[in-house]
This record gives C-alpha cells, structure tokens and sequence, in this order.
C-alpha cells in the first residue's frame, strides 16, 4: 500500500485498511506537512489501536466493559504482537466511532473472536514499522534487527526504544497486511499468561468509573415512571402537586414513541437531587390506560402448554421417528420446564444526559451495543446521527440487558425537554419491571434406546412464546442443531409459541442457558435408562472426530466435544465412589463455539437442601488470551448459573411482574458458592469468547449429581419449585 506523497493540507493523513475490521478500519498515519517540515514530537498512530509517542505507548480498549475482562484482553493481543513490555502500556476507553473501530459491542462472547486477527495485525504492522525505521537509521538490513520489550535490537547489541522511533515510523507507508508475519503461539509471552483487569486498581479506590458515578455541571436529577403492565400509557398525574415538593423541578407526561425497546410512555420527574426525585416518586398518583398493556399471566402459560394449546409446527423431522419409538427397546419420556428471568445487574440504569447549544446531545452511559443508541436517539430527536456523541461507561453488569438501549431513549426525551445536564437514576423496580426477559419455556421430550442401551430415537415438543405471532422471543428459538441430541438418526423437534407481549432478550448464553438444563438432562435419564456410564454414553454418541458443518467455526466439532468430557471427567474424579447422599452429574454445551463440559459435585439431605461441594469446568475456546480473566469468567458463570437456577424467576399476573426486588429474586449467598476448578484445552483452533459458554452445562451437572445421590430427579427451574434449596 502506497500513500501520496504531494503537498497535503493538514498534520495528518488517514489511510484506509481494507477487510481487517468490518468493511476496514481507518490507519491514522502522522505525516511531516510540506510547507511546515516535521512536526514536533509527531505521534506514530499506525492504526485505531494504537500510538506511540515520546510519551508512551497507549493501546485503546475499544468493546465495552462489563466485567467480562475485554478492556484488559484486547490490548493484550495489540501488546504481544508489538513486543512491548505489558507494564509499559496505557490502556484507554476508545470513543464509539465505527469508521475508526468497526463494530463495538459487548455480547454473544463475540469480542475475542472479531478482535483477533485485527489486533493482532495491528500489533504486527506498528512492531514490522519500527524495524524498518530502526533499520533505515542504522542503516542496516531490516533482517538483522529484532524486537523485545519495546525496543528494536540490532545483532551488534545496538538498540533503539520504541518510542525513540516513533517519529520516523510514522513517516513510512504502511506495509499490505500479507506482509506482516503473526506469531506462533509457542512464541507468545504475554498471552496465555495471568494479567490482572487494568481497571481493577481504580475499582478498588472507588474511583468513578461507572454510569451512576458521573457528575455534571449544574445537573439535575430524574426518575422516570412507566405503568406497572408493560404498555401502559399515563393518562393525567397529580403533577401539580409534585412540582410544589421541596427540591422539585418539573414533572411532565411523556408520550412515548410507540416501541417497547426505545422510548415507553411515563412520567418524568426533575429535582435537585436523587433523593428529591425519589421521595417525590412516593406521592406520585398516576392515571392508566391500561387498553393494549400487557396481560402475561406465568399460570396461564403453564396451562396452555400443559394443553398445547396453539398451533402445532414441524421444524425439523429426520428419519423415521414414530417407526423407531414403536421399535425401540426402551423408551422415556419426561417434560421440563424453566421460567422467565430477569438480568438483574447489580447496576441500576443511570443515563446522563446533556444537550447543547449547537442541538446535539451527549450521553454518559453503560452500554453493551453504543453504535445502536446512536441512531435510535437521533430518531427519537429529530437530528443528525453526527450530532449524537457517546461516552462509553464501564458497565456495572449486562448480561444482555444493557444491548437494549432503552435508558438512554429516555434520559435523551428528558434533556431536550429540560435544556440542562441530568442524571436519569433506575431503581431496582424499574430494572425488574422493565427489564427485556430471560424467555420461560417447556418441553416435551421421548427418547428410544436400542437393545445395546445406545439412543436411536429423539423427539422434543417445545413450548416457546412469540411477541408477534409469527416467530419465537429472542433466547425462545431451539435449532435443530442446539445440542447433541441432533448426533441421533431419527430426530423430530416440533413447536408450539404462545403469546407473550412483555419484551425478552438476550441473557448471559441465550437460549443455551436453558436448553441445556433439559437436553442435557435428558441425556442423561437415557444414559441411565439404558444402565450405562454416562461419560461413555456421551462419548459413543458423539463418535469420531468431525465438524457437523465444515468450514463453520461455529459449528459443533465432536473431537473438542470428547476432549472436554474427558478433561472434565478425569479432573472432576469421575467414577469415583461417594458417601450415600453425595453424588457427581456430568454434562457438556456447545454455546457460542465454545465446547464446555462440566462435573458437579453435590450432597444432598433429607430437607432437599443441596450443597454443592465443587464444579470442575473443561473449556475449548481456542488460544486462552488472558488467563486470569478466562479463569474469572468460567468461575463467575458457575456461580451465576447456580444463582439463577436455586430461585430465581419473573412471573407475571395480569401483565405485572411479581418480584420487583432482591427479596423475591434472591441472588446466591457467598457461602453457598462452590469451589470452581478450571481448565482449558490447549488447542489452535480459532478463538471464542468466555463470558457465555460456561453457564450452560451448569445446571444440567447439578442436576444429574442430584439424581446421582438421590435417585430423584429434577425437572423445572427454579429448582425450588421442586422444594430443593442450594445451601
């Protein structure tokens, strides 16, 4: 790749790099202008990710942070591929800008598997630009000159700091991307390695890094109400009354803009301060038009899916199934079911918001999808998507939640209305109320086993809900291919969708995290059924060593299935004989191309209280970038997964949701949290992220260790609904 080399008009030039991010990220080149001559201490900014200059290094963090270890593990890809010392780093918050980062988001455990090849040419064409300004200098080969630590060696011991280079680097044409060499994984020195979260320091100081720590000029404080039943609109409030309130503002209706996922109609409340708006909220009366809310009723849907009510559909049917369950030598049958969750972040939304002179609007907000409230705000307000800026916030917890960018719709309807800065603060009971849902869901499930105890024959009717008639909620749509399960030859997955008008979305693993409670579960009543080991009956159906779908990194591949398994078995003790009331459950998920297979240790006593001793998890995720943070994720899902299935759910009545707070929804205690084992296959295959796939497999383990002690088996979640407790 060449660039101009005529007069240009300003300091710098941009070029552009093709097919590394999306449709390419922008070379942010420092050239010497002709008129001016070299600029002084010109800064050598190869790419988005990086710059150098005599002040340092920085490497920019460009996904968002939500605890899942990206703002540390990215830049650890730009730092090995430059050779630079980790200690010698700064890491810094990018700002939201797609032509510069292409797509930043946090969610679906993609960040890893989009990152690492751009981060690592990244890394590479900055590391290969510094040999070359090295060499020209010293006037020597390029193929006598290595790099360690930040620095450009000479074989006759000369050296060169990076940063000593950086102007002259950046005065050379960037090389085409085919003529960066990467490194091999025996060559890594930094990744693969434990490296503490570059935030962890300021977390601990109680600096404010956070939404609800930021702090304005002249700001104001708001709540926002919306009806109880998802929809509802306000038709008159005793906003006179409120405005007269010690520390109050303003109170106003908003209408809304007719999208559940962006702007609800409510009732905005202006004071002075977050305790003004909240006491305020307290003698807030509110007149409802409840025509078209919603009306979810978690008891109904039981029973309509008890009845099957609605329409039947086929969405896979392979084989000869009904031939094979009236041949089989042995059939079982059970029905599953899970119910509806919240996200629960630790984290209530806060959104500050400001508007400016020239009509555009800023926003200091924790956000998992920033370059979707982009242009959803600049709709919302009537103005340029150019007009809308972005601060990106570490985020206290998503889990998906915060891909839906709701709470910034609001905050933006509010500062236009008001003209200054103002912090929109959530409490719990607008997160449990108005959260986007975790979908409930039931199955149906019969298997057939032949006279060799090998499973011949599957077949799941499943129970799901839709919002329009037409497709399933999002987390609410089984593939045929969701599990292993598929591997059996005649195969049928029906499905019947009830109606469901309060929003759901996407929760930590969608979908995975509860199709695995039942598929694998299940798995496991035919393993038993059939009087075999469960480790081998696993390892027979998956077979040889194959991808399901070639070419497909996110497809299945049955060696890295087995391969886990049997990590997991051998660390977890498999096999291994237990005291009575103690018992082991294995299960394995392929979520979000990560294969992860899981042995749960549990006791259980005569009150149904189960105590799980230990979870050893195996993980394939590809080349561990950081291992400290993958060891956190792994350990946080068990512990997460754990939290959810002990008692845990969302129902609803009359379109309300029912637990509006932590004394319904109670989160896991730290003495019921279990000691977490991890390891990983060290494998080249392409990386995945880490903060999904471990959940699944969880609760399938635990379950079956309980049968394991037991003999009783369980089959709703929470598990409380059976009278189990996790103590």
């Amino acid at each position: 790749m060449t660039h101009s080399s005529g007069s240009m008009t300003a300091r710098r030039d941009f070029l552009k790099l093709s097919g590394i991010v999306g449709g390419g990220f922008v070379l942010g080149i420092s050239f010497a202008d002709a008129a001016d001559g070299p600029v002084a201490n010109a800064a050598f900014e190869p790419n988005a990710f990086l710059q150098i200059s005599r002040d340092g290094i920085t490497i920019m963090a460009t996904q968002p942070e939500i605890g899942q270890g990206v703002k540390t593990a990215m830049p650890m890809i730009v730092a090995e591929e430059l050779d630079v010392a980790w200690a010698d780093v700064r890491i810094v918050q990018s700002p939201i800008d797609a032509k510069r980062y292409g797509m930043q988001f946090a969610g679906g455990s993609t960040a890893t598997p989009r990152c690492w090849d751009p981060l690592r040419k990244a890394g590479a064409t900055a590391r290969v630009m510094l040999m070359q300004a090295a060499a020209q200098r010293w006037n020597v080969p390029l193929t006598e000159c290595r790099t360690e630590a930040g620095a450009v060696i000479h074989e006759s011991g000369k050296t060169l700091r990076y940063v000593e280079l950086a102007e002259a680097a950046a005065r050379l044409p960037v090389p085409a991307p085919d003529a960066v060499s990467l490194k091999n994984r025996s060559a890594y020195k930094l990744l693969g390695t434990r490296v503490p979260g570059v935030d962890t320091p300021r977390i601990v100081r109680g600096e404010p890094l956070f939404a609800i720590d930021t702090v304005l000029p002249e700001m104001v404080y708001a709540v926002y109400v919306k009806g109880e039943a998802i929809g509802a609109k306000p038709i008159s409030a005793n906003v006179d009354e409120l405005r007269r309130l010690p520390g109050v503002i303003d109170v106003f209706l908003i209408e809304g803009n007719g999208d559940l996922a962006e702007l609800k109609p409510g009732v905005a409340i202006i004071a002075r301060s977050t305790w003004a708006a909240f006491k305020a909220r307290k003698s807030l009366r509110v007149t409802w038009d409840d025509a078209g809310a919603s009306t979810d009723d978690w008891e109904q849907a039981k029973k309509a899916a008890a009845a099957r009510a609605g329409t039947l559909e086929t969405v896979t049917d392979r084989g000869e199934v009904d031939r094979a369950l009236a041949s089989a030598h042995r059939v079982v049958s059970a029905d599953y079911r899970y119910a509806f969750l919240s996200h629960a972040q630790l984290e209530p939304h806060s959104v500050t918001a400001r508007m400016n002179a020239d009509g555009g609007i800023e926003l200091w907000a924790p956000m998992q999808m920033p370059q979707r409230a982009i242009p959803m705000v600049a709709k919302l307000l009537a103005i340029p998507e150019s007009a809308v800026t972005l601060h990106q916030m570490r985020v206290g917890g998503g889990f998906g939640r915060r891909l839906m960018n709701d709470f910034c719709c609001e905050a933006a309807a509010i500062a236009r209305r008001i003209k200054t800065p103002v912090k929109l603060q959530w409490t719990r009971e607008d997160d449990m109320r108005n959260d986007f849902l975790r979908a409930g869901g039931f199955h149906s499930l019969k298997g057939g086993l032949d006279a060799s105890g090998r499973p011949i024959v599957w077949q799941n009717h499943f129970v799901t809900f839709t919002a329009d008639g037409k497709k399933p909620v999002t987390g609410g749509d089984l593939k045929a291919e969701a599990d292993l399960s598929q591997l059996i030859a005649n195969f049928r997955l029906t499905r019947t969708q009830l109606p469901w008008l309060s929003p759901c979305g996407p929760w930590r693993a969608p979908g995975s995290n509860v199709f695995a409670f039942a598929l694998q579960s299940f798995l496991h009543e035919m393993s038993v059924a059939a009087g075999r080991d469960h480790l081998s009956f696993l390892l027979d159906l998956l077979g040889e060593s194959r991808w399901l779908v070639d070419g497909n990194r996110n497809a299945l591949h049955t060696g890295r299935a087995a391969a886990v398994l049997k990590l997991a078995a051998d660390k977890g003790g498999w096999g291994r004989r237990l005291p009575k009331g103690r018992g082991l459950g294995l299960a394995f998920y392929f979520s979000h191309a990560g294969h992860v297979a899981e042995v749960a240790e549990v006791s259980v006593d005569a009150g149904k209280r189960i105590r799980v001793h230990k979870v050893t998890v195996a993980a394939d995720v590809g080349p561990v970038i950081n291992l400290s943070g993958a060891e956190a994720q792994c350990q946080g899902s068990v512990v997460d997964g754990l939290s959810a299935m002990a008692a845990q759910r969302l129902t609803h009545v009359r379109g309300r949701v029912v637990e509006t707070n932590f004394d319904r929804y109670p989160l896991l205690r730290m003495s019921a949290a279990p000691s977490v084992d991890v390891h990983f296959v060290a494998s080249d295959f392409a990386p995945t992220g880490l903060g999904e796939p471990a959940l699944p497999p969880l609760a399938p383990a635990i379950c079956n260790a309980v049968f394991a002690a037991t003999g009783q088996r369980i089959r709703s979640l929470p598990i409380a609904e059976e009278g189990y407790s996790i103590v």
